[in-house]
């Protein structure tokens, strides 16, 4: 029997029956009988110092256990120093753990935590928390940090530098026939996911078992093993099912070392949920930002010279910022480019990835000017684009590993019927009743970040037919435990059906945090290999058989499909099941393991181009999407139904980026003011529009064996931008501004 290909296949999610019947098992709801319940209490400040705590009104309520703070929890055994979760190393969010002295930071930082029978008694005896400060003077905004800024060498945990030139751009922009300079502004994100971040912590002896919602099993394991200085096998971390993250639970923050403390100081296991509001504060966000560009053009549309740079604030101790440069300097050929990024201290915890980090806003600073220069020069957009598009890496000159960029503006053109377009804004815009119509465009880029430790999974396979991937990945809603089954059918000549698929924990082999869009490459190499390996393995094994009847055959030339290994000379073959039970075996296993290659060769980017089409009440300042397309070429596709799923919902975060998302601060008290989905507006399924999701596959040998590239993050990239040039196209007013707003569209001009 010849089975076809499992990679590819639109697959139904295996974890799916599990979450719509409600069997699947989240982090909070995981330990055994006696467990207790904590709580958090935050500062009210947002810079100064504990004076005193009276925890004796908590300590009498019913049912509770303790109540810490620094006064009572045990220092860190290392402090934490910022590594992001890809490098496969300690994940620490920021570079500070909480409730270790009186410092307070940032508003809503852990002082207090409260350990109770139950959660109800738990949260109502942190209320009873009377915590004394002495304040001290704070900024917390762009326009009271701004005039205090600094250049950072390093920004995002050290991956990407501050500073980024090459040639010579004040030249370029004296040659330069036509200039667009643009400031934009964007507010501050927070992730949202369903499931707020938890942990169950049980300790058996010095061993501790943590139920954790991450990105990283391993990431915990190894960071809280530093934090509380116990050896890392000593920790195993589950991650079963993780209610969404999109960053949040990237990197590794301070509650699942706070529950394990809180555990071991009870002598008893303890959850750890933080509530809404709490995620504000605790597990990162993206942060407030202002970009500058300026545009340099011939007048055929040559781009001559970019001169890009980024404002926003940081923590007290960490040197955080979106790498928002990266889109602006890689998108389009250009002799010159300058960009810096400047930051300015605040009482704020440190930002953390968010999807699409950097390339988001990055992206909508150089699409939303190209869009106008575009205008300017009279040049359809994708014209405009065509004419600078970049045959190589600008960043380094290098060919990039693939690409497929002008394949996704061609087809993408088709589909969304661009040639029809009058371009004129406000004329050539169409009209439905009192709406006006507008359509627009933009491009993505989005970079394939290469993780940087070996990757690994054992692959099984039994005599009755059935066969086993194991790795410690968790999956977090991206379908990994799908595409696990169906790369290790593959390897195996199996159908994806015969496959279990065991992952998010770490007594199993070993793989790094699933972050950057980077997940899916790895863990599918990791799998891949331990899977190529075994069949491998299988097929020696019965060719070295004087029993069976691939005896003697070239290895190379044995074909397995079905779980059948057949030598195409004579058509004999046997089953997988029939060699190992005639050796009496029940199983076979192998290891397998990928080292990731250094990519220096190539520039590597995923790439995308994304339409949309708007209708806005002008009168009203409503801004409704009424179509979105996006076209991406994220190199091999492992299976099209998830991959539709991660590409349609960045497609929806970005109408969210473009319309909705906005954290904002208090400016006279220095904290969050909209803490929770009551106010802060996120899509829903009556903003939801038409949405078509297409993809070009490229080969892609450099990236990983099975030149995977990644979709979680490219879909949202170009969405904000196409967004916001359709509206441009409907009401010939630019919103450089996000999110736009009612109030700016109903803005006298």
């Amino acid at each position: 029997m010849t089975i076809p290909p499992q990679i590819g296949r639109g697959m139904d999610r295996v974890d799916a029956r599990a979450k719509v019947t409600g069997a699947a098992r989240y982090s909070a709801e995981h330990g055994p009988p006696g467990t207790l319940r904590a709580v958090l209490v935050g500062a009210r400040v947002p810079r100064g110092r504990i004076t005193a705590i009276d925890a004796s009104a908590a300590l009498a309520a019913e049912g509770v256990a303790a109540v810490l703070s620094h006064l009572d929890l045990p220092r860190v055994a290392e402090a934490p120093h910022l590594i992001p979760s890809l490098a496969g190393t300690t994940a620490h969010g920021q570079s500070f753990f909480p409730m270790q002295d009186e410092r307070v930071h940032y508003a809503g930082q852990p002082v207090a935590l409260v350990v109770a029978d139950t959660l109800e008694r738990a949260e109502y005896a942190a209320g009873l928390v009377d915590v004394s400060y002495e304040e001290e003077p704070w900024v917390a905004t762009l326009a009271q940090g701004r005039g205090d800024t600094y250049e950072p060498e390093r920004i995002f945990g050290g991956f990407a530098p501050g500073r980024i030139e090459r040639g010579d751009v004040e030249a370029g922009l004296a040659r330069a026939d036509v200039r667009i300079e643009n400031t934009h502004h964007f507010a501050a994100n927070h992730h949202n996911p369903i499931e707020p971040s938890a942990t169950t912590a049980v300790w058996e002896g010095s061993g501790l078992t943590l139920y954790d919602s991450t990105q990283g099993p391993t990431a915990t394991r190894l960071t809280v093993a530093q934090l509380l200085g116990i050896p890392p096998s000593d920790v195993r971390v589950i991650s079963g099912f993780v209610g969404g993250s999109f960053g949040s639970k990237a990197m590794i923050w301070a509650h699942p070392t706070l529950a394990a403390m809180a555990a071991r100081h009870v002598r008893a296991p303890v959850t750890l949920a933080l509530n809404r509001a709490q995620t504000f504060t605790n597990t990162g966000h993206r942060e407030e930002q202002e970009q500058a560009i300026t545009l340099g053009a011939t007048r055929d549309g040559r781009l001559t010279a970019i001169r890009y740079s980024k404002t926003s604030p940081t923590s007290p101790f960490d040197d955080w910022a979106e790498p928002s440069m990266g889109a602006v300097n890689r998108m389009y050929a250009c002799p010159a480019f300058e960009g810096a990024h400047h930051l300015f201290q605040a009482a704020t915890m440190t930002p953390t990835f968010m999807r699409a980090p950097g390339e988001a806003t990055g992206a909508f600073v150089i699409e939303t000017a190209m869009d106008e220069l575009a205008h300017e020069l009279g040049m359809d957009p994708i014209e405009l684009r065509l004419r600078n598009h970049a045959d190589l890496d600008p960043e380094s000159g290098r060919p990039w590993s693939s690409k497929g960029l002008r394949e996704c503006y061609t087809l993408g053109a088709e589909l969304f019927g661009w040639a029809d377009r009058d371009p004129a804004p406000v004329t050539g815009a169409a009209r439905d009743g009192h709406w006006v119509l507008g359509t627009g465009m933009a491009g993505a880029i989005y970079p394939v970040y290469g993780v940087f430790n070996p990757q690994r999974a054992r692959a099984r396979v039994y005599a009755d037919g059935r066969a086993v991937i194991e790795t410690g990945c968790s999956d977090f809603g991206t379908g990994a435990g799908t595409v696990l089954r169906q790369v290790a059918a593959d390897a195996l000549g199996v159908e994806a059906e015969a496959v279990t698929a065991h992952y998010g924990d770490t007594d199993l082999p070993t793989t790094v945090a699933a972050v950057g869009s980077s997940g899916a490459g790895a863990i599918s190499a990791a799998a891949h290999t331990a899977a190529t390996a075994l069949r491998e393995r299988l097929v020696a094994q019965a060719v070295a058989d004087p029993g069976s009847p691939l005896h003697g055959a070239d290895p190379a030339a044995v074909r397995v499909s079905g779980g059948r290994m057949v030598r195409p000379d004579t058509g004999a073959g046997e089953t997988y099941g029939e060699m190992l039970g005639r050796h009496m075996t029940f199983d076979a296993e192998a290891l397998g393991e990928w080292t990731p290659p250094e990519q220096a060769e190539y520039g590597t980017a995923t790439f995308g181009a994304q339409f949309a089409e708007v209708a806005v009440d002008p009168d009203l300042g409503l801004v409704r999407v009424r179509r979105m397309l996006g076209v991406f070429a994220p190199g091999r596709v492992l299976n099209y139904r998830t991959a539709r799923s991660q590409l349609m919902g960045g497609m929806l975060w970005g109408l969210g980026q473009a319309l909705l998302e906005a954290t904002h601060m208090e400016p006279n008290r220095g904290r969050w003011l909209n803490t929770g989905l009551d106010g802060y507006l996120v899509p829903v399924n009556a903003d939801a529009p038409d949405v078509r999701v297409e993809m070009i596959e490229v080969e892609d040998r450099a990236v990983n064996p099975l030149g995977v590239k990644g979709v979680g993050e490219i879909g949202q990239v170009g969405m904000a931008a196409a967004i916001a040039n359709a509206v441009f196209h409907a009401t010939g007013r630019r919103f450089r501004d996000l999110p736009i707003t009612v109030e700016a569209v109903m803005a006298p001009a």
